[in-house]
């Protein structure tokens, strides 16, 4: 009789999608997770519909747009445990920097400023971006946070396997913010 596996599901906000890299960076070590754990949710996957209910949500990048603000909400209610995975999710990090400035000046440098062809700010398709960029847990609430820019291979390995084991992870032991 086989053991049930544990339901992660995972996403990408704003952000640059190097802690997904670094999941992948668990190599051979993914084969031995996958008997435990089934991925059931992740741009890894080809799974477009987040499940009722998962016992993982790993949620990258910083919430920077009404589109983010959904997922990670989605993310909080479908989830019964919730990690923040790399440090623009923990702090906001790279997208954050954009907070000194006003939004309209980001806009106007990124689409006008700085384009030959047609400068003009999208207004068609796009999420309505937020005057100030948050961490996840500056709007939903977060159960472990996992720092790192990305974190390594080995911090989010010992993360999963702490889980899978029925303990609580203590990612400080493993990793710290920028490494």
């Amino acid at each position: 009789m086989s053991e049930k596996k544990i339901t992660v599901a995972t996403a990408w906000l704003d952000g640059c999608s190097g802690c997904h890299m670094s999941f992948l960076d668990m190599d051979e070590r993914l084969v031995d997770l996958a008997q435990k754990l089934d991925i059931v949710y992740s741009p890894l996957v080809d799974t477009k519909v987040l499940p009722e209910q998962v016992d993982v949500g790993i949620l990258e990048g910083s919430i920077s747009n009404d589109a983010d603000l959904h997922h990670a909400q989605e993310f909080r209610k479908h989830c019964k445990l919730l990690i923040s995975l790399g440090d623009c999710a923990v702090t906001g990090n790279v997208p954050a920097m954009r907070n000194p400035f006003k939004l309209e000046a980001v806009l106007d440098r990124a689409f006008r400023e700085t384009v030959d062809l047609q400068p003009q700010i999208p207004t068609v398709g796009l999420p309505t971006l937020f005057r100030q960029v948050r961490p996840i847990h500056g709007c939903v609430e977060v159960d472990v946070y996992v720092p790192g820019c990305p974190p390594h291979a080995d911090a989010i390995f010992y993360v999963l396997n702490e889980l899978i084991e029925g303990r609580t992870p203590d990612p400080n032991l493993v990793t710290r913010f920028g490494a």
